[in-house]
């Protein structure tokens, strides 16, 4: 029997229930409000990093 058999294939036909995994709760709210602050903070870097750039436009 070869390993991508089509016994294998029926066998890997069942729904899998990924959202069991996901986090409900005081944790999704935790998770939320730490993405949200990863991406200000990451924002806030992307911003200041143009801003350092554009030092030699203000030249007059």
């Amino acid at each position: 029997m070869s390993i991508n058999s089509v016994d294998n294939i029926r066998n890997n036909d069942d729904p899998s229930d990924y959202e069991k995994d996901l986090p409900d709760g005081e944790v999704a709210s935790k998770n939320a409000k730490l993405h949200k602050r990863l991406d200000d903070l990451m924002e806030e870097k992307r911003l200041k990093e143009l801003l350092e750039g554009t030092d030699d436009d203000w030249d007059l």
